[in-house]
């Protein structure tokens, strides 16, 4: 494990995230912040399948979980540090089941899950 390994992992993860924080952005400028927060918990794991699919197709570096909780640490910590500290100046957000906690559970079980369809499929093609 390399800081090129890492770094590439990360780059998918950021990905991932910047396309919640759009979703979150135009939904909030569109919408109800409900509404946002509902179509972003929709989305969002969503976002992390198509990102899950395309990272282990090309890069495979680590395991489903190790990937799962690479991707899911990296959002928390930007929407500690960034989202709710730079943005917000609050952590309110931490207390919402529906703003943070399911888009946390659903992003991480989809990486994971992807993963692990993807390496059956792996598998049981060879």
């Amino acid at each position: 494990m390399d800081a090129k390994t890492i770094g590439i992992t990360l780059i998918y993860a950021l990905i991932g995230w910047i396309f919640c924080a759009a979703t979150m952005d135009i939904g909030m400028s569109v919408t109800t912040i409900e509404n946002a927060l509902y179509i972003h918990a929709t989305l969002a794991p969503i976002f992390f399948s198509v990102i899950s699919i395309i990272y282990f197709r090309r890069c495979k570096h680590f395991s489903p979980i190790i990937t799962a909780s690479i991707f899911i640490v990296f959002v928390i910590l930007v929407d500690f540090f960034i989202v709710a500290l730079l943005i917000n100046r609050s952590l309110e957000m931490f207390s919402s089941l529906l703003g943070t906690w399911i888009p946390f559970a659903l992003i991480f079980l989809a990486t994971y899950l992807t993963g692990i369809v993807l390496g059956r499929k792996r598998n049981t093609a060879a």
